[in-house]
């Protein structure tokens, strides 16, 4: 019987440290192996080419050539997975979010000298995220802007509770229809650049829209700050006690869950610093839940490329509470989980490339 050939990972850092231990993470699984590394991107260059990996992780900041101006190259002449290791600082955050556009899968964070209090959640994000990155569907750069991932989090691994543990199944939903309208947006693998894409299409009278995409706390203003610069309407980070209004969007920040509450006749954002739901903080299935009971048949639900299922259930609830609800097809997402798994469980009235979301919400509210 023939055993399952492993993803060959190659490891470019500058760091001696850094690539022993992630040479020891990764190799700690057996579907992965290291076969090399580089301590630049020069190096990187002739290891690709004599080693042929599947995936590359990728230091952001390197002697000689960074890791953007060689992504960029790479990405454009031979284009491949790769996986960044960023810091979670504020000039980080900005560095990953330019290695996301020009094609990233996505980031880890790098190894500090504390990991040893976090050394398994640390491993088992740094391997899931290898593994998925060897799936994932990488397209060239051509000078415009990719679909990349930001899978949220610092790499730690959350607890995984249920959306349940957040916010009962069972709160009343007020199910009346108001002239007020409501987007709720979910994304994650692909998202900061899906997210892009279907914001920058809409019109200034746009209804209110809420967003959670999967993020560290350290990357959520830069990302809505960046997304605001391409937009005819305001996208900024939600604050709790926001009053939702049209033409503008909110993104949960990359610590705390966004949740939609009713206030009279209108809807201001809730943060929450609960627990993380599916692993994530903000979770997708807190913010559609909320949505569902508080904006029912009055909201749409977009559900957007992402890995795992988080979102799932929470735009089943929107279905059920009368809303439509939208999900992106799988030719169109870097990685068809989170929306495969609204598909399979029929949460979805309709699928969509990620090029016609936008219209088709437009019509959609035309007839609400």
């Amino acid at each position: 019987m023939s055993t399952q050939a492993k993803t060959k990972v190659l490891i470019v850092d500058d760091s001696a440290v850094v690539r022993k231990l992630l040479t020891s993470l990764i190799n700690s699984d057996p579907c992965l192996e290291v076969v090399g590394t580089a301590v630049d991107a020069y190096m990187a260059r002739e290891k690709i080419k004599l080693l042929k990996p599947d995936v590359l992780t990728l230091d952001v900041e390197m002697p000689k050539m960074d890791g953007i101006t060689f992504l960029s190259n790479l990405m454009r002449l031979h284009p491949m997975p790769v996986v960044m290791v960023s810091t979670l600082t504020e000039k980080g955050a900005a560095v990953t979010l330019d290695a996301l556009n020009y094609g990233a899968v996505d980031f880890v964070c790098k190894p500090t000298i504390d990991i040893t209090n976090t050394f398994d959640d640390y491993a088992e994000c740094l391997i899931a995220k290898i593994k998925m990155a060897a799936k994932a569907r990488v397209r060239p750069y051509t000078g415009t802007r990719q679909a990349a991932l930001l899978e949220g989090g610092a790499g730690k691994v959350a607890v995984r509770y249920h959306i349940d543990d957040v916010m009962p199944e069972n709160s009343r939903v007020r199910n009346f229809k108001t002239t007020d309208k409501l987007i709720a947006i979910g994304a994650s693998t692909g998202g900061t650049e899906a997210i892009r894409e279907v914001l920058e299409l809409f019109p200034v009278d746009v209804p209110g829209i809420v967003i959670a995409q999967h993020i560290p706390a350290s990357f959520s203003k830069a990302f809505a700050d960046r997304v605001n610069t391409h937009c005819a309407i305001t996208v900024a980070e939600a604050r709790d006690g926001d009053m939702i209004l049209p033409g503008h969007a909110y993104i949960a920040p990359g610590d705390r869950h966004l949740m939609v509450v009713r206030d009279g006749a209108r809807w201001r954002c809730r943060l929450s610093d609960e627990v993380p739901v599916n692993r994530h903080k903000p979770s997708v299935d807190v913010l559609f839940r909320s949505v569902a009971v508080n904006a029912g048949i009055n909201s749409i639900g977009i559900i957007l490329t992402g890995m795992g299922k988080d979102g799932a259930q929470g735009l089943k609830d929107m279905a059920d509470s009368g809303a439509h609800t939208i999900a992106q097809d799988e030719a169109s997402s870097v990685v068809w989980g989170m929306p495969g798994a609204a598909v399979e469980i029929g949460a979805c009235k309709e699928v969509l490339p990620l090029h016609r979301v936008s219209q088709r919400v437009l019509n959609i509210l035309a007839t609400l």
